[in-house]
């Protein structure tokens, strides 16, 4: 669940991932990370043209946004490259504007980084993942955050609150050795 304001310390750090639809790469992130320093993952849109996108505009493919997962962490038990790496292990980021079934430019892959410190470590993690995991075709963004929207609150911890509801099949963690 999320964490309460007054629990989020103040040296929180933010992640900002696409990775096709929201509902499983935000259940996968909590899942995983819930115990390891992840105070909050929230679902939302991200790097399009429209103000305040509802769900229907982002779905038609015509505002530029793509459904992402805003990660709220404690950067002294969590770092931003475990969680990059989380990211390259959890979707297939070799597919422009689709995971599995999902298609459109709202289920891109994408890293959006809050500053230039992030900023090189996705470029690192992403020639280390497209290096030994990918076999060089990886076509993620990565781009600096801009306005972040909120999705929804029927989106917000949509597979907690609906266990068998939809996840998309290329969500789950691939078992790659780990990255040098």
């Amino acid at each position: 669940m999320a964490a309460s304001p007054a629990a989020i310390a103040e040296d929180a750090e933010r992640a900002t991932v696409a990775a096709g639809c929201f509902w499983g790469v935000e259940h996968l992130y909590r899942k995983h990370f819930a115990d390891k320093g992840l105070y909050d993952a929230r679902v939302g849109y991200i790097g399009g043209d429209l103000s305040n996108p509802s769900y229907k505009a982002v779905c038609s493919g015509n505002t530029g946004h793509a459904e992402a997962t805003l990660l709220i962490y404690d950067p002294s038990r969590l770092t931003y490259t475990q969680l990059l790496e989380f990211f390259y292990r959890m979707h297939d980021p070799t597919t422009a504007n689709q995971q599995g079934p999902d298609r459109g430019t709202q289920y891109r892959s994408g890293i959006f980084y809050h500053s230039t410190e992030q900023e090189r470590i996705a470029r690192d993690v992403t020639r280390r993942a497209n290096e030994q995991w990918w076999g060089g075709k990886i076509v993620t963004e990565i781009l600096p955050v801009k306005q972040w929207w909120d999705a929804e609150d029927y989106h917000q911890l949509y597979l907690t609150k609906n266990p068998y509801g939809y996840e998309c099949p290329s969500h789950y963690l691939r078992t790659f050795p780990d990255l040098k």
